[in-house]
Parts: structure tokens; sequence; C-alpha cells
């Protein structure tokens, strides 16, 4: 069933990739991946999402091992090197409040910015693996303090960037009189923050530009674009919605549900449960006992985002219809993961974005008619 909704937006959806910066790729599984964590590898990988019409590339941020993740490139200086590979792409450095200070963040992404014409953006991660923040000396919050922490960065990174002589007394930062430069330019950096819960999406209906949430049915999707939304416009603010999505675009269906047949198939249960068992404990740390992975099976733990939900599984086709369903409910950005990333980008960009636009417009030429 298509399920609409007033919110959808007149302009073409916009497509983002993780950047595999992590080893093991985006499932955990032990099915084989062409895919590299290395320079080499996500430098070409860039280039050829660049040329297949994708917008945005999402670079991950981890501090230890785990969940098949055995190496880890930093986020900031892996985004540099990709912005510095192509021309149109923009690149979005995963940050994590606690190990970053504001200041180190906006002086490190105003540098990119003017480095590569405003090619960069954030992803404010506000942490879900108390693991990570043990191991290297950091102390975990409460979850909403979380949340409350990564909005007063988001304002800190905001008021660096936009004024000179910046004033701000928050609860985790604090700032007199000081100016940066140079500012990023004209081209501000976008924002962009994931969660579900509820202290999640009132701070996306506060501050952030952008909010991802996990592979979900347009149903799902619908409920919490239209919260979002509603609050964000009681605050006199807008903020878009991307949703995460694990692609298997094949000639026919029959292929696709093969592979992930495979992929599941092939999983590493430990990891698969060690996982689960993480992020579920830190959804069951908020206010209302949920999370981004509440409702996750082991089958939809496999992938990190519960991207097979959003069942962009099958032929170019069927793909196309999903994303054009999925823009419906008011989703303005698909973030894809793919398990042999090179190839099926190229594959994605040949055969599901022309299709999308074809639909788009088909859509657009009726709403004109009527």
């Amino acid at each position: 069933m298509t399920v609409r909704t007033v919110s959808s937006s007149p302009d073409p959806i916009r497509f983002a990739y993780w950047v595999p910066n992590v080893s093991g790729g985006l499932v955990i599984s032990k099915v084989e991946q062409r895919t590299g964590w290395d320079i080499d590898y996500n430098r070409k990988l860039a280039q050829i999402a660049e040329a297949s019409g994708f917008d945005y590339a999402l670079t991950q941020i981890r501090f230890t091992a785990g969940y098949g993740a055995e190496y880890q490139h930093e986020s900031v200086a892996f985004s540099h090197a990709l912005a510095a590979a192509t021309t149109k792409l923009t690149v979005i450095a995963a940050i994590l409040p606690g190990p970053w200070n504001p200041t180190l963040a906006a002086k490190q992404i105003a540098t990119i910015a003017q480095l590569t014409e405003g090619r960069i953006a954030v992803n404010i991660v506000s942490g879900w693996f108390s693991g990570e923040f043990r191991a290297i000396g950091e102390p975990w919050l409460d979850h909403d303090e979380r949340y409350r922490r990564s909005e007063e960065f988001i304002r800190s990174l905001r008021g660096i960037w936009t004024q000179d002589n910046f004033t701000f007394r928050g609860d985790f930062y604090r700032y007199s009189d000081y100016t940066l430069k140079p500012k990023p330019g004209a081209r501000l950096p976008e924002i962009f923050q994931g969660g579900s819960s509820r202290a999640a999406r009132d701070m996306a209906a506060r501050v952030s530009d952008w909010y991802f949430t996990n592979g979900n049915t347009p149903e799902g999707v619908k409920a919490q674009v239209d919260d979002i939304r509603a609050k964000a416009h009681a605050n006199g603010h807008s903020v878009k919605v991307g949703v995460n999505a694990f692609v298997i675009a094949r000639d026919t269906e029959e292929e696709a549900r093969a592979v992930l047949q495979e992929i599941i198939d092939k999983a590493d249960p430990e990891a698969v449960k060690a996982f689960g068992h993480e992020v579920k404990n830190a959804g069951k740390a908020s206010p209302e006992g949920e999370g981004n992975w509440a409702k996750s099976s082991f089958e939809d733990l496999v992938q990190y985002n519960d991207g097979f939900k959003t069942n962009l599984i099958g032929t170019p086709d069927q793909i196309a219809e999903r994303i054009v369903a999925l823009k419906d409910v008011g989703v303005d950005l698909a973030l894809l993961a793919f398990l042999h990333f090179q190839e099926d980008v190229k594959y994605f960009g040949e055969h599901v974005i022309p299709r999308v636009r074809a639909l788009e417009a088909a859509r657009e030429r009726r709403a004109e008619a009527a």
C-alpha cells in the first residue's frame, strides 16, 4: 500500500552512500564483499558515485574494533581526501561529541570547506557504543544527556561558523568572544544527525538540517517524518529527512533475493548478537525505552542500520518505485549501502537513478496537468 503525505518535496530525491572507511563492509556477514576500506578503493568509489548521480558520501567514525570492523580510518581526514578526489560530491564527516570539541571540529571543517569550495558537511553522532567510550577514557553520559550535549555541540558549531565574538554558555561548552577566521565561506556546512528516540527527534526539530532514520517501511518512515516536521514547524525550523537502505539491485528479483539470503545465511552470529545487545541496550536507556533498533530481528541486525527493512531489493524498476514511495511520505534523501560498492554503485547509477528521475518527471507532468 502506498502511503501519501503532503510533506512530499517537489525537489528530486537525493542519494548518498555509506563510505566503507571501516573494514568489514556494511553487513555483519562472512559473505564475499568485493569492497575495500583503503583510500585507493574509496577514491575510485567516490569518483564512480559522483559520475553515477550521487550527491553525498557519509564517512563512518569508530575508535575501536568490533562486529567485523577491525580497522577504522578517521572520518574527517578521510572525508577531506574524498572531497579532494572529486569535483561535485559533498562528503559528510561523522563527528562524535566527547572525543571532539566543537572548537576543533569547527576549525577542521571550516578549513576543508575553504579547500573544497564548501563540499563538506558533518554528521553529529551522539553515541551508542558505551564500550568504545570506556576504552578511550571518555565519560559515558545518560541517553538524553548525550543528546543535550550534541545539541550544544551543534549550536556551538553554527555559532562559530556564522558569528564573530561568539559567546555561548551551556552545560557542556562555553565560549567567550571567540572569532574563527577563516569561516567556512558562503556555503555553510550542513548538519546531519541520526537517532529515533524522542530526544533525537526533538533535537532534529530544533537545530539540525537533516535527520537520518534507520531503515523502515514507508508507513514507519511517515510516522517519524510527520512527527519531526510538525515539531520543527512549531519551532520555526525546517529539517530534511534521509532514510537508510541496503540496496541489492539485480536483473531479476530472484537473483536479488538470493543475494540477501546468502548474506543472512553467512552472518556471523556472535558478532550480530553482540551488536544487537549493545544497540538495544543503548535504546533501552532512553526514557521511552526504545531506540533505532528496538524492534530489529536477528536478520535486520545483520545490516548495521536496518537497511534490509527498507526493501530496496529487487529489479531496478521495483527499487525505483519503492524509492519514489519513500519520497511520497516525505523522504528527501536515500542513504545507501551495498555489498560490492564500486560495481553496485555503478549499476545503481546506470539502472536505478534514471528510472527514479523518469518517475519523478512523470509525476510532475501529471501534477501540472491537474
